[in-house]
């Protein structure tokens, strides 16, 4: 329990595709009180907005907020349509990212393996990746969580030593959970992110207990509370409940 009360507990917002950039500037305008509020009582806060939207958000919001890219290429430039490059990223300023999201999993073949190429060169620019992992809900079904979360982390997290996953955040986000409206109950967030936390322990020692492992799917205002109340839930990654300031607010006012 030392360990759980020395990690920062962290609040990830993950606008996915949506907000125009003005929206976004808003946003971040509004925001800055909040990472006041959120700094005094030793907890942080961030965005991942669209790659179009990473400037103005950057640009207008607290130099305390985190502000984070949703994907980055392992390739730091060529014949790559449609891809962004650390490089690009760090020109703005950005030095954090989600890798392995589960719709990038599904929809854009977003393998174990990208996730590992992704998360070292990451590391490598002295970058934060925050790798998602999580089961569908067939696998959840037939009881394969652990073991499907055991392999995400082992195989993305591959080749890596114990001083460089130091500051890796890890967010465990059941894809049966995800906009679905389901919740998993804080029994299941705690028994599979302290599972997690035992796997990276078993791969990289007591560095395991410095990492911090978020919970993500359908996090509301109303739950966020006590899934934050777990001893191995460090944070939450935030989808729909991220996007408008107030929902925004209200979580960090029910963590506090």
């Amino acid at each position: 329990m030392w360990f759980a009360n020395m990690r920062r507990k962290l609040l990830l917002g993950n606008w996915k595709m949506n907000k125009l950039s003005s929206e976004a500037k808003e946003f971040a305008i509004a925001s800055r009180p909040l990472v006041q509020k959120a700094k005094e009582n030793n907890i942080d806060l961030g965005v991942t907005p669209t790659y179009l939207s990473l400037a103005a958000v950057k640009e207008n919001a607290s130099k305390d907020m985190i502000v984070g890219a949703q994907n980055v290429h392992f390739n730091d430039h060529g014949a790559f349509t449609g891809e962004v490059s650390i490089p690009m990223l760090k020109e703005f300023g950005i030095d954090w990212c989600l890798i392995g999201h589960s719709e990038r999993r599904t929809y854009d073949n977003e393998t174990n393996e990208k996730c590992n190429a992704k998360i070292k060169v990451l590391i490598e620019n002295n970058m934060v990746p925050v790798y998602c992992v999580g089961e569908t809900l067939a696998q959840f079904e037939a009881g394969q969580t652990k073991a499907v979360v055991e392999e995400q982390v082992r195989v993305g997290l591959k080749d890596l030593t114990s001083l460089q996953v130091k500051e890796l955040v890890v967010a465990y986000e059941p894809v049966w959970s995800i906009g679905t409206g389901k919740n998993a109950s804080t029994e299941i967030a705690e028994d599979v992110c302290k599972f997690i936390r035992d796997v990276l322990r078993d791969m990289f020692g007591s560095v395991a207990d410095e990492i911090r492992v978020l919970y993500g799917g359908s996090v509301k205002p109303e739950n966020i509370k006590a899934y934050l109340s777990c001893p191995d839930v460090d944070g939450a990654l935030v989808g729909g409940a991220s996007l408008k300031i107030d929902s925004y607010e209200a979580l960090l006012n029910n963590i506090l």
